[in-house]
């Protein structure tokens, strides 16, 4: 199974200057739980933005770079790679752009922070289509002096 996880704001924004332009320490904390003990995917930009592998989870990171290496990190060169792991359990892909467009049409489930403002972005997501999605839970998250932003946690099924 291929999950995505990711936050975005009202306009699909994703991300500015390989960062994200937001800061909603909510958000982390419900990206850590969800990912913690599970295998993650990211292209090398999303790795390179971070201070080396998250920890308690299989890192892998999809490059077209053969001489690309990263301490306590695989390194694959395709998507057939990491289908074939998808089989055996369940994969969370975390960005960055180009990955997620990469695995688009593979991706069962989508793990959704919906923050309820508009930011500065220069990458993005697609709308996901209602005739192709299913919106199967919503929760609110709480806002607080350290999560200025109103924001939703959303899961997403595809149709079939």
């Amino acid at each position: 199974m291929i999950t995505f996880v990711y936050a975005r704001d009202q306009a699909y924004g994703i991300g500015k200057n390989n960062d994200m332009p937001w800061h909603l320490p909510a958000d982390l904390k419900h990206f850590k739980q969800t990912t913690t003990g599970k295998t993650i995917v990211m292209g090398r930009k999303t790795f390179d933005s971070m201070n080396g592998p998250l920890p308690n989870r299989r890192n892998i990171v999809l490059t077209r770079n053969r001489s690309f290496t990263a301490a306590d990190t695989d390194v694959v060169y395709s998507v057939d790679d990491v289908l074939a792991l998808s089989k055996e359990q369940e994969v969370f892909v975390i960005g960055g752009t180009e990955i997620f467009n990469l695995f688009w049409n593979h991706c069962d489930k989508q793990i959704v922070t919906v923050i309820e403002d508009t930011f500065d972005a220069d990458t993005f997501v697609p709308a996901l289509k209602d005739d192709e999605w299913e919106l199967v839970e919503a929760v609110a998250g709480t806002m607080d002096e350290k999560n200025r932003y109103p924001h939703e946690y959303r899961t997403y099924v595809r149709k079939t």
